[in-house]
């Protein structure tokens, strides 16, 4: 289980100056500390060519790990080379691949280009309910006893003359403004008609008429 951790700088931590540690000058208790770290989930949140150097093993000869757009998160599985005091950071990327990483260089990048937030946490929020929302559309329009026509047209978010105004709503969603017009009719045996005008962001301007949709004028192509 991915542990939550708040990141702080290891040198801060054990009250040292809060600068990139050579290896050699880890202790036992600055390993301890190191380890710490262990468990937690990160992002990496930087432009291509600018994320911090990973390698694909643990020691300085190693052939670097090249990030590729799947490795956006990782989590730290271990702390290896504690014996020889050169520790490196074990990780898991996202896609399932392992790197290291030395802690000197994760204190560099870190709250830079290594967060312990995911940066996009809230675009990703919004693709999935918008995918969900999507995924019921479809399936009230496949259940509705509708010809295959007016189903596929409503798919592709296209409304049919004669449909209401909720089932309107459930293909192409709330109009951004609605203009009202007509009323009661104050002439003996005149049905009253009332209209509406819906208006959507792509310029699409519905007409009803007592809930019926009656006209659609569409935005003309240039």
């Amino acid at each position: 289980m991915v542990k939550t951790i708040h990141i702080a700088l290891v040198a801060g931590i054990l009250g040292l100056p809060q600068c990139v540690l050579a290896s050699h000058h880890y202790t036992a208790r600055q390993l301890d500390a190191l380890a710490e770290r262990v468990g937690g989930q990160f992002w990496i949140n930087a432009p291509a060519g600018k994320a911090p150097p990973f390698s694909s093993a643990p020691n300085r000869a190693a052939a670097p790990f090249h990030l590729t757009a799947d490795d956006e998160s990782f989590e730290i599985v271990e702390l290896v080379g504690r014996t020889n005091k050169e520790p490196y950071y074990k990780v898991i990327f996202q896609s399932g691949k392992v790197a290291y990483l030395r802690p000197e260089v994760f204190n560099e990048h870190v709250n830079a280009s290594i967060v312990d937030r995911d940066p996009r946490a809230e675009e990703r929020l919004k693709s999935q309910q918008a995918a969900e929302a999507e995924k019921q559309r479809l399936a009230w329009i496949h259940a509705q006893a509708w010809p295959k026509n007016v189903k596929d047209a409503a798919v592709r978010r296209e409304p049919v003359a004669g449909l209401t105004g909720s089932e309107v709503k459930q293909v192409m969603g709330a109009p951004r403004r609605v203009a009202k017009t007509g009323g009661a009719s104050k002439v003996r045996g005149v049905t009253p008609v009332n209209e509406e005008r819906w208006y959507y962001p792509d310029g699409t301007v519905l007409l009803f008429r007592n809930d019926i949709l009656s006209q659609i004028d569409r935005p003309s192509s240039k």
